[in-house]
């Protein structure tokens, strides 16, 4: 018969222990120039294919190789719907696109349905913005701030943008926390979380580069500032703005990412974890539970349990209140137990 003993107060602690490692597959935290997008679903000749919305980037070329993995996604958002072709033709269709859809969707996400409120960066509000949806298995519970890269190179190779959140720069705090994305940080030019210069406006007249929002896995881009040129501290991206056109801006950040050969992020996973102490003290768990060392009549078959009994503790499980078995716990070896021994087993669970 089994031996239960209440846990009582401070017999269990709980913990959580923070796990970093890189994002990307094959154990990597940079694509370096592998940005691949696949000629099945990047399809944009009808308004609502799903490629009209946005572009799913692989580490390998999924039209070739089956090990393919989707890394993270594209879009690209006009609140007004240029960019993209009109879902309906004729009057009252006008600037009902995916690019108003997108636009519309992520403003939803961050400013939880205020449409009235729009993307705003240090001051300036873009007509447009894109986006970066990193995969949900690749960043777990959230992207490590303080080590993202995120490098764009526009049509002329020397219009580099080398930028990176800036949770170094303001001591780790978020400039703000929305309800429904969680920290907000800004994207700014830098390295390593740490803003270069003394201000976030990089860009003649464009604000900002963006937003991070790494509890959430994605990045808000400030399509002004991606189109600003060189001497403005640009990309030079060249997005297309026209009504009712089908621009595959998407295509043009993935290639300004694959000219920036480098796009770093790592991962963050949150392990919870619940430790019990398993107390034996000197008088309890002396003796076997097992019925073959009992006669019938209740007594001891062996003379040597009645005096000096020895045990071996090799299992430990964990009962809720209705005593149904939840978890056992395996020792690595017999643990020896009598009347002038106790023991102290912790275990620990993992969520």
């Amino acid at each position: 018969m089994a031996t239960f003993t209440p846990f009582q107060a401070g017999d269990t602690v709980d913990s959580i222990d923070r796990v970093f490692a890189s994002a990307w597959s094959g154990n990597t935290n940079d694509l370096g120039t592998s940005h691949f997008s696949s000629s099945t679903q990047y399809v944009t000749t009808a308004s609502t294919s799903s490629g009209a919305f946005f572009m799913e980037i692989y580490d390998k070329n999924p039209d070739s190789d089956t090990t393919a993995e989707v890394q993270y996604s594209i879009a690209y958002g006009h609140k007004a719907g240029s960019g993209s072709l009109d879902f309906t033709a004729g009057t009252g269709g006008s600037g009902f696109s995916a690019a108003k859809s997108v636009y519309t969707q992520y403003r939803n996400l961050v400013y939880g349905g205020d449409e009235t409120q729009n993307f705003s960066f240090d001051g300036h509000t873009p007509d447009h913005i894109y986006v970066i949806n990193v995969n949900r298995a690749r960043y777990k519970n959230a992207l490590r701030v303080g080590n993202i890269a995120l490098h764009i190179s526009g049509t002329v190779a020397a219009n580099l943008l080398e930028l990176t959140d800036d949770s170094v720069t303001t001591s780790g705090s978020a400039n703000a926390i929305r309800p429904g994305v969680g920290r907000e940080f800004n994207l700014v030019s830098g390295s390593s979380g740490v803003r270069l210069g003394t201000s976030n406006t990089y860009v003649t007249d464009s604000g900002s580069y963006g937003y991070v929002y790494p509890d959430a896995g994605f990045i808000i881009l400030n399509g002004d500032a991606l189109d600003a040129t060189k001497a403005d501290k640009g990309a030079g991206l060249g997005t297309t703005l026209t009504a009712n056109n089908d621009g595959k801006n998407v295509l043009k950040l993935q290639d300004a990412l694959k000219r920036g050969e480098s796009f770093i992020l790592d991962s963050q996973e949150d392990i919870a974890s619940k430790f019990y102490f398993i107390r034996a003290k000197n008088q309890e768990f002396n003796y076997t539970t097992n019925d073959s060392f009992v006669e019938d009549d209740g007594t001891l078959k062996y003379d040597s349990m009645i005096d000096n009994p020895q045990t071996y503790i090799t299992t430990v499980g964990l009962y809720n209140d209705a005593q149904d078995l939840i978890a056992v716990a395996k020792l690595s070896q017999p643990l020896p137990k009598d009347f002038t021994k106790e023991a102290l087993i912790k275990v620990k669970l993992d969520y």
